[in-house]
């Protein structure tokens, strides 16, 4: 139920003895107002602990300052650096941040969407391409500017602020290749509505042809970005024949759950199986040994995304989609096989 006993503007104003007109030209355009009569009203203001309405002076503006983000999942730290810098950076420019999590559903996605616009969200981050046209169309006859993060496509209508899934893993595989693998496994994530998983399997296929390994010699478990689902994927491809030399995963939580369950079953890594990441998350080089992955620059494309976003919702103009370069990072987790 409603406060009643909140403090009002026109409490704000009897308590100063100026209008309603001053009390809000103090608070939205203080270098306006004498400065005795300011003094007044602030000090009205902390007298009745005053909180500006930010519902209504949102309306008068028609924005509300707030920028709203969806990202896949809350449950591991794969978007939190991105996030971060993302927040800091709106921040900074005096925004606001609405996050959301869809569990990796396209419909719970679709639906936070609408529910941040309805909020009055002036900009939304979203992660990957992956959503239907309708959802489209909805941001763009609302005039609502949005950012596609965590992928990039060159000839996409969207804007883009990632980098190529496809090309990213394709060279760490060629990395794994041209070490003598010639079986290999992949632990990927679930790629159904997920154009990054999608095209990081994708990436893994290609560098298989390119090195004319038979399909007989690759297998790929998808499986939800969890350690223990990864350890289980693990114990599945080790039962494949050929048996793999080295697994790569789809992204380093996988990683770090397979070599946790290779441990268990008595195996070295890399001696005895190589397994690799992608992300490069902080857990990538805690774990022993240490993850060869691929280094995505998180911190750099949240901050470029917001970049973009407060230049859209600023001068309504499409942002071009701007390309970032991950980087292998080699650490103790592969080896050549049965080094």
């Amino acid at each position: 139920m409603p406060n009643h006993s909140l403090p009002t503007l026109e409490d704000v104003a009897r308590e100063a003895q100026v209008s309603t007109a001053t009390v809000s030209r103090s608070l939205n355009s203080p270098d306006n107002v004498a400065a005795k009569t300011l003094e007044r009203v602030q000090a009205a203001v902390q007298k009745l602990g005053y909180s500006p309405n930010f519902g209504a002076r949102a309306l008068a503006a028609k924005r509300t300052n707030t920028i709203g983000a969806v990202i896949p999942t809350m449950e591991n730290a794969i978007f939190a650096r991105g996030l971060q810098a993302f927040q800091e950076t709106i921040s900074r420019n005096g925004s606001t941040l609405l996050v959301a999590s869809s569990s990796y559903l396209r419909e719970l996605e679709e639906e936070q969407i609408r529910n941040l616009v309805a909020r009055g969200a002036d900009a939304i981050l979203l992660i990957g391409e992956d959503r239907s046209e309708e959802i489209y169309e909805f941001l763009k006859k609302r005039g609502i500017p949005y950012v596609l993060a965590w992928n990039y496509r060159p000839n996409s209508s969207h804007c883009f602020v990632g980098f190529d899934n496809r090309a990213a893993i394709k060279n760490l595989a060629r990395k794994v290749l041209d070490l003598g693998h010639v079986t290999i496994g992949m632990i990927a994530g679930l790629t159904q509505e997920n154009d990054r998983a999608r095209d990081r399997v994708l990436g893994v296929r290609e560098a298989l042809a390119e090195y004319n390994i038979p399909g007989e010699n690759f297998h790929v478990i998808e499986t939800s970005y969890d350690f223990t689902n990864a350890g289980d994927a693990l114990e599945l491809l080790l039962e494949k024949k050929p048996k793999p030399t080295a697994i790569i995963c789809g992204n380093d939580i996988l990683a770090v759950g397979a070599v946790k369950q290779a441990k268990a079953l008595g195996l070295r890594v890399p001696e005895d199986i190589s397994i690799t990441g992608f992300d490069d998350i902080e857990v990538s080089s805690i774990i022993e040994p240490p993850l060869t992955t691929v280094h995505i620059p998180h911190r750099k494309m949240g901050k470029i995304a917001a970049e973009c976003l407060l230049a859209m919702r600023k001068n309504q103009v499409l942002s071009k989609s701007i390309k970032l370069n991950p980087f292998i990072v080699e650490r103790g987790s592969l080896s050549k096989p049965g080094e």
